[in-house]
């Protein structure tokens, strides 16, 4: 029931992107869509072999020896619950960040960035050792908190849930996305962190509740859609999007990521008019 909840949202937003585009598509869909849905198989059948294996252990053993944080301090169930959905997001957001700022995982995590465009195609495609070597930081994440397991089942689900809606090139009318997002990431929020710029890549960080980019002061929601070049300027060029090279990438010596011929990709030329915090168009 769970797998067919998000396979409807997933099919919904893929209809929804050809309706309403957010932004303007610069490769074939159909050759996107054939390395990144390659990728989303990979990386849903690395999480049944081993993500949920080390998420079941984990709890089972937080559970058996009151390990983890909401084991030593008891409350009522619904406390519970909301305190650790929101230790789980606000883990995230931190994991999130280190595989931006560690150059070791940036290697793999770069797979992700790499897309050309971004749409809700992009949303599972990790490379396959990205997923793998998360499976430590699961380990640590679910053994600290020591989550329920029904408030993991249902963060898990709105995490898989939002993820596909914010990574759609879906355009919502600003003033409902604005609203929305002052709770929720959202499609302009994150289609900024998926910006070539380095600036603006290295900010929106949050996956589920965007009160965590917020709090860092890692937001920056005043770059218009329609100026973001989506992807990593070292690797924007065709056959750097292939399914062979972006297996083998991570292994090979890097590029300079945020230089591209003579123009580098650090922070814009002309810089925003509005606050950082101020969603545009």
């Amino acid at each position: 029931m769970l797998s067919l909840s998000l396979f409807f949202i997933y099919f919904l937003l893929l209809g929804l992107e050809q309706i309403r585009p957010l932004r303007k598509r610069t490769r074939p869909l159909l050759h996107r869509m054939i390395i990144n849905v390659t990728f989303s198989f990979c990386v849903y059948f690395t999480a049944i072999l081993l993500i949920s294996p080390v998420a079941t252990y984990t709890m089972q053993m937080t559970s058996t020896h009151a390990f983890g944080l909401l084991q030593w301090f008891p409350m009522n169930t619904y406390l519970n619950f909301i305190l650790g959905f929101m230790l789980l997001d606000l883990t995230f957001y931190y994991w999130h960040r280190l595989n931006h700022e560690w150059p070791l995982l940036w290697r793999f995590h770069n797979v992700h960035h790499i897309d050309p465009d971004l749409d809700v195609t992009t949303s599972m495609r990790f490379h396959v050792v990205e997923i793998a070597y998360s499976s430590l930081f699961r380990l640590a994440q679910l053994g600290l908190i020591g989550v329920a397991p029904i408030t993991l089942f249902l963060y898990e689900l709105v995490f898989q849930a939002n993820t596909f809606f914010h990574h759609s090139n879906v355009r919502l009318p600003l003033h409902v996305e604005k609203i929305l997002n002052k709770v929720l990431v959202t499609p302009r929020m994150h289609g900024v962190h998926h910006s070539a710029y380095l600036d603006e890549t290295n900010r929106n960080y949050s996956v589920v509740f965007s009160v965590w980019d917020r709090l860092h002061k890692t937001i920056k929601l005043n770059i218009p859609q329609q100026d973001i070049t989506v992807g990593v300027p070292a690797y924007l060029q065709p056959n750097d999007n292939t399914l062979v090279t972006l297996l083998i990438m991570p292994f090979k010596t890097q590029r300079r990521y945020w230089r591209f011929g003579d123009e580098t990709y650090v922070h814009r030329v002309a810089g925003p008019i509005k606050p950082a915090n101020e969603m545009v168009e």
